[in-house]
């Protein structure tokens, strides 16, 4: 019997992980009934990431914070043991904004701080912050004044939201917060390597996509930048050169609010695949179905496809990606995937936004890889 493991990445805007497995999964057997088939649904840190979870070991559990403008938002938490993980998306993301209106400049991270508190009140000694997908480039400033930091204006009054309201700010004293977090593992799982300043930073390269106009990220790079200088004299010396780090522009600076914490930065796709258990039936499968949204060339700096893939070289299992569209020639996957195959190959309509044509598509998908891989009769795997 052919043993598959299915382990993809959600198709943003289309289908969750779970899904793509599903419908993969629903296509495999059609043409290989006989197959023994495995579905891990993974996640790389982004948006996701909590279902993921819960797909596996970990359990949800609902909590009301504030969202990107300040309402209420009620988000998931996926729970393991002592283990919390904390999806920053789905506290001020993209994805919750009231009606789907941007504000690049007054998002803020506050409930993300207060998601936080929850995980520390109910005893966790793991706490792993998945970043990415927000609306906000704040420094994580509402953040850290959730966990008790004082960031003031001049007037000693607390600064106001967003990135705007850091650009009022005259002290900063982050001690309580880091009290708070003491004896904790706090985990960043991401795989943006931008630092929090600059030409390369989380304002320049990601504000506009959150609305930010070229003005706005002016602003709001001049504002994290003075941020980092009152952390400095304010007695955080290490604010600069943690400024500098990779990773520290994660969701809109949340990443540097973190390692301020006593965070460690991870690659997600890296920490979630051990963190679902993926060594396991990745070693007692013949091959692996794994895919995302798009396979381009910011997968190859690590997403969970490609990490998926070099982790699959130790067992020596062949490894074939599905995506809903591939940007990178076959020179450049050949390497990781045997074979690849794209939705916007098979139909000129925009499956991204119709997740009922992905999921066909990704069946016949699963059908053309078992016609292929298996066989009929379930001896050829690929390997």
């Amino acid at each position: 019997m052919v043993s598959v493991l299915i382990a993809p990445d959600k198709f943003k805007g289309s289908l969750s992980a779970d899904d793509v497995a599903l419908a993969l999964e629903r296509g495999l057997l059609e043409a290989a009934p006989e197959a023994r088939v495995v579905r891990l649904p993974l996640a790389d840190g982004g948006e996701g990431s909590v279902a993921a979870a819960c797909a596996g070991r970990f359990s949800a559990e609902k909590v009301t914070v504030s969202g990107p403008t300040g309402r209420p938002v009620t988000a998931e938490l996926a729970v393991h043991g002592r283990t919390v993980l904390i999806e920053a998306a789905a506290v001020c993301g993209l994805g919750v904004l009231p009606g789907g209106r941007k504000a690049p400049l007054t998002a803020t991270s506050r409930g993300v701080g207060q998601a936080l508190r929850h995980a520390l009140a109910s005893g966790a000694d793991t706490i792993v912050l998945a970043l990415g997908g927000v609306a906000t480039t704040d420094g994580g400033a509402g953040l850290l004044q959730s966990l008790g930091a004082t960031l003031a204006r001049e007037d000693g009054t607390p600064i106001g939201p967003g990135g705007a309201g850091l650009a009022e700010l005259h002290t900063a004293d982050i001690a309580e917060a880091r009290a708070a977090l003491a004896g904790v593992d706090l985990v960043l799982a991401t795989d943006v390597v931008n630092p929090l300043l600059g030409p390369t930073g989380t304002a320049a390269v990601y504000g506009p996509q959150k609305g930010a106009t070229a003005d706005g990220v002016r602003e709001l790079d001049d504002a994290l930048a003075g941020l980092v200088r009152r952390l400095r004299a304010g007695g955080v010396a290490q604010a600069a050169r943690l400024a500098d780090a990779p990773g520290a522009g994660a969701a809109g600076g949340l990443g540097h609010a973190g390692m301020l914490l006593g965070g460690r930065v991870c690659s997600g796709a890296d920490y979630f695949l051990t963190l679902l258990g993926a060594d396991e039936p990745l070693a007692a499968s013949d091959f692996v179905v794994t895919g995302e949204g798009s396979l381009d060339e910011q997968s190859l700096s690590g997403k969970l496809p490609v990490a998926l893939a070099r982790r699959a070289r130790r067992p020596g299992v062949a490894v074939h990606a599905v995506a809903g569209r591939c940007t990178l020639p076959r020179d450049r996957t050949a390497a990781l995937f045997r074979s690849v195959q794209a939705l916007t190959d098979l139909t000129d309509q925009d499956c991204a936004r119709d997740s009922a044509l992905s999921a066909h598509l990704l069946a016949q998908c699963g059908r053309s890889i078992a016609d292929r891989w298996i066989g009929c009769r379930g001896t050829e795997t690929g390997r």
